[in-house]
């Protein structure tokens, strides 16, 4: 979806930040803090997530860090729904996707192998 907003903004985001540093903000407005959020979220570290926390709400305000916590666990359900079910990727994502997926190594995850969404 931050792709497509990007095409449609004319903005360049940078997506190789979802499974790089986060040290980088990907060309996001705020986007250090959120990733370093989204990572403190995802490795359940207690400490780091209450700093994320802080942070976001110090410096977007309190609505922003309730908007970004609802992300994030919509996020997280989803894949896990998608992963619990076996879902695939329908061809026509597959298609669209190809190159970004490629690029920033999401086709090297476990379970695109095991949905048979990653490159043969």
């Amino acid at each position: 979806m931050l792709r497509a907003s990007g095409q449609h903004d004319g903005s360049d985001y940078d997506l190789s930040v979802m499974t790089g540093s986060d040290s980088a903000g990907g060309g996001v407005a705020n986007g250090v803090m959120l990733v370093r959020f989204a990572s403190a979220v995802l490795t359940n570290d207690a400490d780091k997530l209450a700093a994320a926390r802080t942070d976001i709400a110090a410096t977007m305000g309190g609505a922003a860090l309730t908007d970004t916590a609802g992300v994030a666990a919509l996020f997280n359900a989803i894949d896990r729904v998608a992963d619990a079910t076996g879902i695939p990727m329908e061809a026509e994502k597959a298609a669209d996707t190809a190159d970004f997926r490629a690029a920033i190594g999401v086709d090297n995850f476990a379970a695109a192998a095991e949905k048979g969404n990653a490159p043969d």
